[in-house]
């Protein structure tokens, strides 16, 4: 594991080598955005308790490389699990995960994930959010509806710090900032990616890749 401080009270934990999560602090505690693949929650707890408890848990999709760890991470802190209301039934285990539109380009890419990771164990979703919502960390968390990754994923823009959480609607790996990979419907992800660059921030943080600093969303 290798954690990086993006910002004063922003931590990047690269949990392994496909998956990534946030560490947002407050006065209070600390909000989680993603808990990576199954079998992370330990380590998640333990960086999250150098900057206080675990207030809330948000997740931008429902891939078991973002809510892999959540039920773990939510029974051993007791945060909330929060998540847009489309992808709620996938989190909750109600429904299976409809899978990806591959593209001509996408399909290398997802013969090459050998093996795939583990699928993410049902986890109760306390709260549905929905676009336009604004959740109490970072100076105020504005929800943003991005759907084409899955049909539930969201960005969270954080104007008081200049920073935007993206989710896999982009992605900066291996080279500049791009819409993301393995999509259900990619037309509606490059409507969401053009809303995500007229957003404007500071640093975009994203699903997979290094957080990307001003300008080059652009």
């Amino acid at each position: 594991m290798e954690a990086t401080l993006e910002l004063p009270g922003l931590l990047r934990l690269r949990l392994d080598g496909v998956a990534q999560c946030y560490l947002v602090r407050d006065d209070d505690g600390v909000t989680v955005i993603d808990t990576g693949t199954a079998g992370h929650a330990g380590p998640i707890a333990r960086w999250a308790a150098e900057f206080g408890p675990v207030r809330r848990i948000v997740l931008t999709h429902h891939h078991a490389d973002h809510a892999g760890s959540a039920a773990a991470l939510r029974a051993l802190t007791g945060a909330p699990v929060l998540a847009h209301a489309a992808d709620a039934p996938v989190v909750r285990g109600e429904v299976e995960p409809p899978p990806p539109v591959l593209t001509d380009e996408d399909r290398p890419l997802w013969e090459a994930i050998a093996p795939p990771p583990p699928p993410a164990p049902p986890c109760p979703v306390d709260g549905e959010v929905a676009d336009g919502d604004v959740l109490p960390f970072g100076g105020g968390a504005r929800v943003l509806s991005t759907p084409g990754h899955t049909d539930g994923s969201i960005a969270l823009h954080l104007p008081a710090l200049g920073v935007l959480f993206t989710g896999d609607a982009l992605a900066s790996v291996g080279g500049p900032l791009r819409p993301g990979v393995f999509n259900t419907d990619r037309v509606r992800l490059e409507e969401s990616v053009r809303r995500l660059l007229a957003v404007g921030a500071d640093l975009v943080c994203v699903g997979h890749g290094k957080p990307v600093r001003t300008g080059a969303p652009r």
